[in-house]
Order: C-alpha cells, then structure tokens, then sequence
C-alpha cells in the first residue's frame, strides 16, 4: 500500500508510523485512518520488537477530520467510526507494545489514540482534550479509550467539561508514562521502547493478550484467566530457559527474540 497521509520506518528493531498531515493538523480523515489500520497489521504480522505512533508538526492529532466527516449520512458516518474503532483495536490486539511519541496537542480522536496506545512519552508542553462536550456533539466514542486509560471520574470531567488538560496533569491521572522536555521526547520514547522489548518476544506478545484480556473481567474471572495463561507459559522453551538462567546465575538465551 502506498501511503499519502503517514510515513513507516524501520529504526533498530521498531517501526516508526509518523503521521504526516502537519498542515491539515493530522486529522484523522477515511484514508488516513485505513493506512494507519494497514500499517500496524503489517507491523503485527512482522518482526519488529516494537512500534511508535509519532506525528509530523505541532499537533500531535486534532482528531476526525471534519471536513471530511460534513454531509455524511447515518451509514456512512457508522462507517467511519467502525473503521477508526477497527483500528483502535488492531493497536491493542498486535503482539509488539507500542507507544506513543507525542508533542503538542492531541485533541478528541488524537487523544484516542494516545489512550489507546500501551504506552505514552509526552512533551512538556503537550495537551490533552476531548472538546466535544464543549458544543454539540459528544465524544462518545473517545470515551471508551479514555475512560479505561484515566477511569471514570477524570474521563467524564474531560468529556464533559471538553477542557483541556496539561502534560503534567496527563502524567497524574495516568494517560501518559513520562512527561520530559519537548526536545527529548524521542529520545526517552526510545528509550521507554527498548525496556519494555526486552527479554522474550513470544513470552511480551503473550503478556500484552493476556492483559488486555483479563482487565475487564470480574476479580474471579481475571485471576482464573491469569492463572491459567502463567502456567501454560511457564511450559514455553523461552520460560524453561528463563528459569534454569536464574537458578544457573547466567544471561538467558531465548528463542524467541
């Protein structure tokens, strides 16, 4: 797939998706939206350790395109959605972590994304908003992410207010990992990556599954589903090796790296 609207690299082990719309803010129109789907289902099916979701300008994303959502009717404005919550999902459902690189303001779907990411390194002077609250239509959509990003309380006072919250205030209510200045961001981006890649890549695929899934289960449930996943894993050539390096007092030396 040729790409108009985001550009992927290949840096090290990771894969840089930058979205590349400075000039229209990096609004998430249709076509932008199904190059970012494509680009991370590449990534999920490919040998990367990690991925970073950066963008080009002072906007990190200012959410749906407008311009491009105007005149839709009821099925094609579901469309849309559908596909932006496809892709949302997809982030999550790949096997590498991915993060996050942000600078400057991600507003409404933008601040979706940075939601939807495993993790997030913000610029100093970077801000967070879903402002849909403040007029007539709401960030409905937005909410999901947010909501299990920064819980209830902090997510509808955004969604309702439409306020906008600093880097700092982000870092506090758990939207972002790291706040650091604005011309470090990519480098403790990278930073952050390579720590959370570290070690067995079969054994961080299957930890990334295993979270997204049990964190909306029941106590109970969770612990069962958990208890479960542990032991299967504890079976895997790369877990067998994990312990016998321990016990041994050496570097492990895994199979899936």
């Amino acid at each position: 797939m040729d790409y108009a609207h985001i550009s992927v690299a290949v840096e090290d082990d990771f894969a840089v998706v930058t979205m590349c719309r400075p000039e229209r803010r990096n609004a998430l129109s249709e076509p932008h939206l199904q190059e970012l789907l494509h680009a991370f289902e590449t990534i999920g099916a490919g040998v990367a350790r990690g991925a970073i979701l950066a963008a080009d300008g002072p906007v990190f994303s200012a959410g749906h395109d407008f311009a491009d959502m105007n005149g839709r009717h009821l099925g094609e404005m579901r469309r849309l959605l559908l596909l932006c919550a496809e892709l949302l999902q997809a982030i999550q459902a790949i096997p590498q972590p991915v993060i996050a690189q942000v600078s400057g303001l991600a507003t409404a779907a933008g601040c979706q994304l940075v939601a939807t990411c495993d993790l997030a390194v913000a610029g100093a002077s970077s801000r967070f908003q879903v402002p849909g609250g403040m007029g007539g239509w709401f960030c409905t959509t937005p909410g999901v992410a947010l909501a299990r990003a920064v819980g209830r309380k902090h997510a509808f006072e955004m969604l309702a207010t439409g306020d906008p919250i600093d880097a700092a205030t982000a870092l506090a209510w758990g939207l972002v990992n790291r706040v650091v200045p604005d011309a470090e961001v990519a480098r403790e981006t990278r930073a952050l990556l390579t720590r959370a890649t570290r070690g067995s890549a079969f054994a961080k695929a299957l930890g990334k599954q295993s979270f997204y899934r049990q964190i909306d289960l029941d106590l109970p449930a969770a612990y069962a589903y958990a208890t479960e996943v542990m032991a299967a894993a504890s079976q895997t050539e790369d877990a067998q090796e994990n312990l016998r390096a321990f016990l041994e007092k050496r570097a492990p030396h895994f199979v899936n790296r």
